[in-house]
């Protein structure tokens, strides 16, 4: 497989105020024609450094893209370093100038001189057009390696790239299609999943598998290799399927939707309402749901009862029942469930209730408890949780927990 890197240039981008955002957009267009990104390096302006990762990156890797640093100022210095490390001459085009004057006339202005040295190629190179901006670009072959120049703003960079070079490393690939498939799991942790899966995925080498965990869910990235598009599609479907037998229902999503795109979808085909209550997530279950395009179908409205008082007067939950209990227990759990599902006359009623911190916890009921429940006509149920993490994440993780409750029930 065609293995490549890309360098980003510009000092601003070491900073806390700005992020490469073109190199995860780059990574996904060249998996897309079967160059897989083995590095990604972000070098300041600093001749030397810069000089050192161009050499290096042509030992190693069949595709070197550089983006940014290709403007007319001193502190653009990708062009000028990028031909000493390959050991080429940088020549003026007449014919690349002509093209900057052209476009300042046309923006109604005269060309400043300092914008004469976009128009140094490097030797051999092959000049990519630029018609969202003053900066070309270059195609160069090199000892058998491609080296790729694009400006840095992504206006200017993904056209180019997507237009002028993305064919030619498609031809240089061979034709192999690149296919990727994001599993999502819910209430079993990355360990329990991989130690589930492992005996199925490790005999495969085509599709990969690489399991990853973010705040609420694991993620199983499965990636394959084809001669078509359809052919790797396949070769997922196979290891897709055998991995869910493994896991059960606590795979929710098979293309990467989001738990609130499934559960969203689950009402929607089924003809169920759903209206929610929270205390400690504060309205994020609803505004999750809301995020849905089309929710207004089956999500009726969402009650956010931070103090007792508003879970008394709003969902019904007698006082002392909050007295005896506590606001942060199973008990008021399923009757938030229960006020809000008779409140708004719809078939569901999904509650939250806990403690997200920092303050607030006591021995007895720490930090982290949340109770979610879930109420319809035939049945009430809760579940008790004890979440990690800070404000923020109990919160996120809480509401994930409330919506698969809720998916679980719909299956």
């Amino acid at each position: 497989m065609l293995t490549a890197e890309i360098i980003a240039v510009g000092s601003e981008l070491l900073t806390p105020f700005r992020t490469d955002t073109n190199s995860l957009w780059l990574t996904d267009k060249l998996n897309t024609v079967g160059v897989e990104v083995r590095l990604k390096t972000i070098v300041g302006d600093d001749d030397a450094r810069l000089e050192e990762t161009v050499r290096d990156a042509v030992k190693r890797s069949g595709v070197v893209v550089l983006t940014g640093g290709l403007g007319p100022t001193e502190d653009d210095i990708t062009r000028k370093i990028a031909a000493r490390a390959l050991g080429r001459r940088l020549l003026l085009d007449e014919k690349v100038l002509d093209d900057i004057k052209a476009k300042f006339l046309r923006w109604g202005r005269k060309m400043p001189e300092i914008n004469a040295r976009q128009a140094m190629v490097m030797e051999g190179a092959e000049v990519l057009p630029n018609p969202n901006g003053s900066a070309p670009g270059m195609y160069l072959e090199h000892d058998g390696r491609v080296v790729v120049l694009l400006p840095g703003p992504p206006r200017e960079m993904k056209p180019m790239f997507e237009g002028l070079v993305l064919p030619k490393l498609a031809e240089r690939s061979g034709g192999v299609k690149v296919v990727r498939r994001v599993l999502r799991v819910a209430g079993l942790g990355e360990s329990a999943v991989d130690e589930r899966i492992a005996p199925v995925y490790t005999q495969y080498k085509n599709p990969q598998t690489t399991i990853l965990f973010n705040s609420t869910e694991i993620e199983i990235h499965l990636t394959a290799q084809g001669k078509t598009a359809a052919e790797a599609e396949l070769l997922l479907d196979g290891l897709a399927g055998q991995i869910e037998e493994r896991l059960g229902d606590a795979i929710f999503a098979f293309r990467g939707e989001t738990m609130e795109e499934v559960v969203g979808l689950r009402l929607a085909v089924a003809g169920f309402t759903l209206a929610t209550a929270e205390s400690c997530t504060g309205g994020l279950v609803a505004h999750r749901l809301t995020e849905v395009p089309g929710s207004s179908t089956y999500f009726m409205e969402g009650v956010v009862t931070y103090s007792n008082e508003a879970k008394t007067r709003l969902l019904g939950v007698p006082a002392e029942l909050i007295e005896r209990h506590g606001a942060v227990s199973a008990e008021v759990a399923e009757a938030m469930a229960v006020g809000v599902k008779q409140r708004a006359e719809t078939d569901f009623g999904l509650s939250v209730t806990g403690i997200a911190g920092p303050g607030g916890g006591t021995e007895e009921k720490p930090v982290g408890l949340v109770y979610v429940a879930l109420a319809d006509d035939a049945h009430t149920e809760h579940k008790r949780l004890m979440l990690p993490g800070d404000r923020y994440l109990i919160r996120t993780r809480a509401s994930q927990f409330a919506l698969d409750l809720l998916r679980r029930r719909l299956i």
